[in-house]
Formats: C-alpha cells, sequence, structure tokens
C-alpha cells in the first residue's frame, strides 16, 4: 500500500472541504485591518461598503482564470503547475518559488501575530515571542502529519468556528445598543480617484487566499466539478461576511472614525462595549487569534503541496514521496521548519518585503496562461470555460498589472531586487535539478 501512494497523493477531498480552504485561506487580520485603509480613502458609507462589492466582483473575474486552468489540468500545486504547463519549467519552477518562498514567510509572519494575540489574552506570557511564534507552524504541521482526511477535516472544522465567531462579532456589533463616540486617531481624507483606487488595492488584498482550493485539485474526488464549485462559492461567502461586517462597523463607526484606524473592530467593539472594555478588547482578539490560527492551519496544509510538486517534476527522491495517508511528510517538515525558524529569527520580514512584487507578478503570470493554454492546446478538455472569453482574463490581467505597477513604483529598489535574486535562485535550482526533468508530472494531466 505505502509504494501505491509513494508518488501521488490521494483524492480524499470533498467540495466541502474546497469551499473550507477558500474561505480559511482568506479571512484573517486583512477584515480586521483593512477598513481602515478603505474609510481613509474612501470616507463614504456608501463607497465604502461598494468598493468591498467591486473588490469581490473583481476577485470572481480573476478566478476564471485559475479555475479554468485548475479543472483542466487537475493536478495538485496552484500557479506552478499552470506555468509550467503554459510557459515551460523554467517559468513554472520561477513561480513556483516565489510562491512556496513567499507563502512560508507568511506563516512565520503569522506565527508572530499569534503569539501576539496570545499574549494580549494573558496565556503563554512567559514564553518569548519568537519561540511562541515558531510553535504554530510545528503544531499545525503535526496535524498534516496524520494524512490527507485529517488534514482535511481540520479544515472543515477550522472554518466552521471561524465562520461562528465572525457570526457573533457582526451580529454583537448589529444589535448591541451604540454608545457615545469613540475618539480616533484617524481622520476622513478628501474623495479622491487617488483615494479610491488605494482603497481597491487595500480590498483586493483583503480578498488574497481565494485561489487555495486549486492547491488541491488532484487530492479532489471530483475536480472537473469541485474546483469550480469550491472556488466560486468560497468567494460569494467571503462577499457575504466582508459586506455584513463593513455594515455593521459603519452601524458603531462613522467613516471619520473608522479612517486610518489599524484595528477598526477593536474600536467598534470598544464603542458597543463601552461599559465592559475587557470585554470588547477580548473578544476582538480572540476573533483575530482564531483567524490567524485557521489561516496558518490552511497555508500549512497548502504550500507544501507546492514544494512537493516541484520536486515530483524534478524526480528528487526525497521531497517527492507521498505517505501511504496523503501526506507529503518531507515537503510539509522542510516547509513548516523553515516558517518556524523565520518566525524565531526575523527573517520573514525581509522575505516578506521582497515577495509583495513576485506575488503580484504570478498573478499575471497566471492570466497570461489562461490565455496561452487556450492557444497552445485548444483541444484540452475545459470542464469549466471562462465566459466572454478572453475578456475576463484581459480585464484581471491589467488589474493585476497596475497593481504590479503600483507596488514597483512605491519601493523600486525592492521590486528590482526581488526579481534579480529570484531570476538568480531560478537559475541555480533549475539547473541542479538537470532543468526540472523535463518530461516530468506536471506536463500531463
Amino acid at each position: 500500500m505505502a509504494a501505491a501512494h509513494s508518488t501521488h497523493l490521494l483524492r480524499v477531498l470533498s467540495t466541502t472541504f474546497g469551499i473550507a480552504v477558500v474561505v480559511g485561506g482568506t479571512i484573517g487580520q486583512g477584515i480586521m485591518r483593512t477598513p481602515g485603509l478603505v474609510a481613509q480613502g474612501a470616507p463614504q458609507a456608501t463607497v465604502i461598503v461598494s468598493l468591498w462589492i467591486v473588490g469581490g466582483v473583481i476577485v470572481l473575474v480573476d478566478a476564471m482564470c485559475s479555475v479554468e486552468l485548475a479543472a483542466s489540468i487537475r493536478l495538485s500545486g496552484g500557479p506552478y503547475v499552470f506555468a509550467r504547463r503554459a510557459f515551460g519549467p523554467f517559468v513554472g519552477l520561477a513561480v513556483g518559488l516565489t510562491d512556496w518562498l513567499g507563502n512560508t514567510a507568511a506563516i512565520a509572519y503569522i506565527g508572530v501575530v499569534f503569539a501576539e494575540y496570545m499574549h494580549r489574552l494573558g496565556i503563554a506570557g512567559g514564553v518569548p515571542t519568537g519561540l511562541l511564534a515558531a510553535m504554530l507552524p510545528l503544531a499545525t504541521g503535526i496535524i498534516h502529519v496524520f494524512g490527507t482526511r485529517v488534514g482535511g477535516a481540520s479544515q472543515e472544522i477550522g472554518s466552521a468556528v471561524k465562520a461562528l465567531v465572525y457570526t457573533v462579532l457582526i451580529l454583537a456589533l448589529l444589535l448591541v445598543p451604540r454608545g457615545a463616540p469613540v475618539v480616533s486617531s484617524g481622520h476622513a481624507a478628501a474623495f479622491t480617484v487617488v483615494g479610491v483606487i488605494a482603497s481597491i488595492r487595500a480590498v483586493v488584498g483583503a480578498y488574497g487566499g481565494w485561489n487555495s482550493a486549486v492547491y488541491f485539485t488532484e487530492e479532489l474526488k471530483d475536480p472537473r466539478r469541485a474546483i469550480v464549485r469550491a472556488t466560486f462559492s468560497g468567494i460569494f461567502a467571503i462577499m457575504t461576511v466582508y459586506v455584513l461586517m463593513n455594515l455593521a462597523l459603519l452601524r458603531a463607526l462613522t467613516p471619520r472614525e473608522m479612517a486610518g484606524s489599524n484595528l477598526v473592530a477593536a474600536d467598534a467593539a470598544s464603542r458597543v462595549f463601552q461599559s465592559a472594555p475587557v470585554l470588547a478588547d477580548r473578544l476582538v482578539t480572540l476573533v483575530s487569534l482564531i483567524s490567524v490560527a485557521t489561516l496558518a492551519n490552511v497555508m500549512v496544509m497548502q504550500f507544501p503541496r507546492v514544494l512537493y510538486a516541484i520536486a515530483r517534476d524534478a524526480k528528487v527522491p526525497a521531497l517527492s514521496v507521498v505517505a501511504p495517508n496523503g501526506a507529503p511528510r518531507a515537503a510539509l517538515l522542510v516547509t513548516v521548519c523553515l516558517a518556524a525558524l523565520l518566525a524565531t529569527v526575523g527573517i520573514y520580514d525581509l522575505l516578506l518585503s521582497f515577495s509583495l512584487s513576485l506575488v503580484t507578478a504570478m498573478s499575471v503570470c497566471i492570466n497570461a496562461a489562461a490565455i496561452a493554454m487556450r492557444i497552445k492546446e485548444p483541444g484540452l478538455d475545459r470542464p469549466y470555460s471562462m465566459l466572454l472569453f478572453p475578456a475576463p482574463a484581459m480585464f484581471a490581467m491589467t488589474v493585476n498589472m497596475m497593481l504590479l505597477g503600483a507596488f514597483v513604483y512605491e519601493d523600486p529598489r525592492t521590486s528590482v531586487l526581488a526579481f534579480l535574486l529570484l531570476g538568480i535562485v531560478t537559475f541555480v535550482t533549475f539547473f541542479a535539478a538537470g532543468g526540472l526533468r523535463s518530461a516530468g508530472f506536471a506536463g500531463k494531466v
């Protein structure tokens, strides 16, 4: 039995799991902090709510590219697999390394945030932040050592708990009588086109993670349909939470009070529970703690699949091995240990700043891959084909290119260094892996 699954993942995951990882991999600290940035750029309640809806629509259009590719190629590994199939092993490797390194660093960052919230709740106060931060990827990694079914169940449970705590927070903000005004250090900026653009960028960033299900395509029981249902249903669920959360925040606070706040939910809870400020703080902190913990759990299951997919194509013996229970244990071990190390020593800050432009460039590459695959392989079985092709892909590519341009403009030095270092690492890895053994798995459905 072990030999039968030595290099193949198990097809045991359901559509429910797919929806859970989309929701669990997206809803996190973004919705707790981003509303302040949005209100600062667009200080009108109706505009604020509209922008969260527009952001969701943009993501839905962008998702058409990844869903079409995932439903057609049906291999786990996410953007790496799509880029490799469309543009060859070198570009695929560059995309895969960007995805894996950037998000391993993000797991480390999430660990630090988790440790800070634990301390804020008075838990493990004697444990240093770095050590406590390292425990999160290691602890979630242990869950996934037990296999795909156990990991999948943990995602479904985690997303259900997250949905429950956000429902409680939203209902509390909507139903509890509003107290006296809360003093805010923020200020509402003038309504400008530049401000709206900045707000849209922040909103789209808060939707990051919507593509989580495509990393597990090979493991879904019915990938032809499940990937479509999971991704689009998950995005609609996220839009609902985000819009309701903003309506709840706007009931408790004015746009001026929201503008510039680093944690709008805390300000809103302070308004609603003004007679019990400790309760308000603990409620928001608990919601935030659960959000980051479940987000880390998704990412620790998700991104070892990228390393595994690269190793499988490169025929790296250890990293391409899958345990009988479906866990790519070596890839999982490398990912969680690197994340724990980065959380401890703080190198993740550098990696995250370097990865911002790279991850956006990766999105542009996937939009282009959807177009390229229509030209390169017109006869490919496509259970899902985007409507009005190529308009959605061109629209998504334009939006992502604008975001990329904005990131490069804001920090050209870091962006240039990021692309330079990525090129060097990709070249070294590519040739060390023998051109990723060009006849590897990603070349076949």
